[in-house]
């Protein structure tokens, strides 16, 4: 895709006042152009950037770069899904508040019913040690490497960054108590802030956001509310339900980077509690790969794998909702104030930290779970250098790399019968 926008793109876009003019009709169009995205967009958050700017920037001319800078730039600092966030966000603009629930439905149904039917599948076939869902389990293995080493070249990229990020990875290793992970992440920020400086942010044109500053502290007085509030009252209810909301709701809250840095936070939850097991887990995660869309729909297999049919699609919908909710509740909180906290370099030195401890958490979940639970000798080994070979060096798309991985495992398997 070419840097450069053709002259079409360079009118100027829709403004607000058009959309509202035609309320209805501007929420139909957010949802049909994000559920052509949530059908199309593979590649993990980068390439969803990439696809977004396409749609919404140089097609439709929704918004211009530089807002769509600003964007990315805030859904970046901002705990939870990054491109899901930004999709939310432009959708939120466009329509309304229902436009941005209409964005993230959009964007996050199909994949989300794909990986609720592979769960389903997977409790008919059952877990025995099934050649193709062993591959699926090796290929996750370098989806995470390529996440880690991509993530590190530029969130972790010198001496003092990547220091702190393997001292994250220890503190992580050390402790599988979720607590040490929400610690670790604090500590970051407080480094960050005080030992990691920031340069300036540049300057560009204001957002415009349909958004009330009442409504905008509002949701994240919620926000907040949610966060301290769900432990305690899952503590006095003791109800299974509750429990599955707070703990999938203070993953999303608590994950900066999005897409694969929430695999460790949810493998915390829902792996240790027992409610899903390491096997489960990791084929869904394999699976998670080969679909459109992003990856927090994850959750929506693992609320189906918690229950038993028929209450599989309730189950997915409850844990979906919950670990999305942070991510649209910032949003709605933070387009408003965006103005003021751009320009706060101490800001931008805090979140430093925090990104270099998020590459040692994932460095951590690349072990454990993700190796641990996948490598069992020099075959499968070597099956995940080729998976990572195809992902980073031939720039394979995901999906045909999942499907490479199953088909390897499913021949590994017959060779060794």
């Amino acid at each position: 895709m070419s840097d450069r926008i053709p002259a079409r793109a360079i009118e100027r876009p829709s403004t607000r006042a058009d959309a509202t003019r035609h309320g209805g009709r501007a929420l139909l169009e957010v949802l049909g152009a994000s559920t052509r995205l949530g059908l199309t967009s593979f590649g993990g958050p980068v390439a969803h950037l990439g696809y977004f700017r396409e749609e919404y920037v140089v097609r439709r001319r929704w918004i211009d770069e530089a807002h769509y800078a600003d964007l990315v730039a805030l859904c970046q600092f901002l705990p939870g899904p990054a491109s899901s966030q930004v999709g939310m966000a432009i959708g939120l603009m466009r329509a309304g508040l229902l436009g941005g629930v209409a964005a993230w439905l959009g964007f996050t149904l199909p994949s989300a019913a794909a990986l609720v039917v592979f769960a389903y599948g997977l409790r008919t076939a059952g877990l025995a040690d099934v050649g193709w869902l062993h591959g699926l389990k090796v290929v996750a293995v370098a989806v995470v490497a390529q996440a880690v080493w991509g993530m590190a070249r530029n969130l972790a990229a010198d001496r003092a960054r990547a220091s702190l990020a393997i001292l994250a990875a220890l503190a992580v290793l050390a402790s599988r108590s979720p607590v040490s992970q929400v610690l670790v992440i604090a500590v970051a920020g407080l480094v960050g802030w005080k030992g990691l400086p920031a340069s300036e942010t540049a300057a560009s044109t204001p957002v415009d956001v349909p958004v009330s500053r009442r409504v905008a502290v509002g949701a994240l007085a919620l926000f907040f509310a949610l966060l301290v509030g769900l432990p305690i009252a899952r503590h006095v209810a003791a109800h299974h339900a509750l429990a599955v909301f707070d703990s999938f709701y203070r993953a999303g809250a608590l994950v900066f980077g999005g897409g694969h840095v929430v695999l460790p936070l949810l493998q915390a939850e829902v792996v240790s509690p027992g409610w899903v097991t390491t096997e489960e887990f990791i084929a869904g995660y394999g699976a998670a790969q080969a679909v459109p869309g992003p990856l927090f729909t994850f959750a929506a297999y693992l609320g189906a794998v918690m229950h038993e049919p028929p209450n599989g699609w309730i189950g997915a919908a409850w844990a979906l909702v919950a670990l999305f909710l942070p991510g649209f509740l910032l949003i709605v909180g933070g387009l408003p104030f965006w103005e003021l906290l751009r320009w706060r370099v101490s800001f931008q030195s805090g979140l430093r930290g925090i990104n270099a401890a998020v590459v040692g958490l994932l460095l951590a979940a690349l072990y454990d779970p993700v190796w641990t639970s996948a490598i069992r000798g020099r075959a499968d080994f070597g099956l995940a250098l080729i998976a990572f070979g195809l992902l980073v060096l031939w720039r394979v798309p995901p999906w045909l790399v999942v499907a490479v991985c199953a088909l390897g495992g499913a021949l590994l398997a017959i060779t060794a019968a």
